[in-house]
């Protein structure tokens, strides 16, 4: 399994970025794939995931109502659609697959998103 994130810029407050996650000999049924994200000096947080099985999806308080997870079968790509951002949402963000969101076999190597005027 390779996976590979894109997407991360600068934007200013209140902005809107989606970030990508390519997955390669990746079948989707047999994983969780989530987002995490780890800002300088605190610990990494796992902020959404998508079941391969049922489809079913979670959102961290921190980001339920304002950030979206989707997979595209036909592209084997994970998204994170990311609304009304705030600084507190600058992280380096990584997508990651495994069991569950405790259990994550494979990681990408990250993406920045800085968020500031």
């Amino acid at each position: 399994v390779q996976l590979v994130e894109s997407g991360g810029d600068l934007v200013q407050p209140g902005g809107s970025l989606r970030l990508s996650c390519a997955a390669s000999r990746f079948t989707f049924d047999d994983y969780a794939i989530a987002w995490f994200r780890q800002a300088p000096g605190k610990e990494r947080e796992g902020i959404s995931s998508i079941s391969g099985s049922h489809r079913s999806t979670f959102y961290a308080d921190s980001v339920k109502g304002r950030f979206t997870i989707t997979f595209d079968d036909a592209k084997n790509t994970l998204y994170l659609q990311m609304n009304s951002l705030t600084p507190e949402d600058t992280a380096v963000y990584y997508c990651a697959a495994g069991l569950d969101m405790s259990t994550m076999w494979f990681w990408g190597q990250g993406t920045q998103v800085t968020v500031s005027s």
